[in-house]
């Protein structure tokens, strides 16, 4: 009779400490393993390790956003598959494409991400911008390995559309 008690309080505790870690992953922050050298420097930088990072769900709140923001988000070709990259432009920015040596606007509700080693990366100059709704958070913090803990800085590697602007035929 003890044993089963036992065990039965042990199960209710587990059950609800599992309870509890779903909602908060699910709602508030999680940790997400960085693969790949899409993101180096920044995540990433050398091959032998992966980078751990914090990512915070409220910004999904609102959307609250900016030029800069790491996000993750659902791949728009295969919604199993999650990617990080940079922010380059929100709604209704203009985004120069080198590789495509074309001007796009980035279309409401949508935006346009890439990742910082340009060469390794599949992001919006492959797939185009992506929608909002595939936002699942924005990176903060990396929490491992512990040599490489910190937060996560905004850059901005937004082309300026100045120099664009000179083209023939833009307006």
């Amino acid at each position: 009779m003890g044993t089963r008690s036992l065990l039965w309080d042990i199960t209710k505790k587990y059950f609800t400490v599992g309870l509890i870690g779903l909602t908060v992953s699910d709602r508030y922050a999680s940790i997400v393993s960085v693969r790949g050298s899409s993101m180096s420097p920044a995540f990433n930088p050398g091959s032998d390790t992966s980078d751990y990072v914090l990512v915070e769900k409220f910004c999904l709140d609102k959307y609250r956003f900016s030029h800069g923001d790491v996000v993750v988000f659902s791949s728009p070709s295969n919604h199993k598959e999650k990617h990080i990259k940079r922010i380059i432009g929100l709604p209704g920015d203009w985004i120069g494409t080198p590789n495509l040596d074309d001007v796009l606007k980035v279309p409401e509700g949508h935006f346009w991400v890439e990742g910082d080693n340009s060469v390794s990366s599949l992001d919006s100059r492959s797939f185009g911008p992506i929608p909002l709704g595939l936002i699942r958070g924005r990176v903060t913090h990396i929490v491992w390995p512990p040599q490489r803990m910190g937060r996560v800085e905004k850059e901005t590697n937004q082309r300026p559309l100045s120099s664009l602007q000179d083209r023939p035929g833009f307006y």
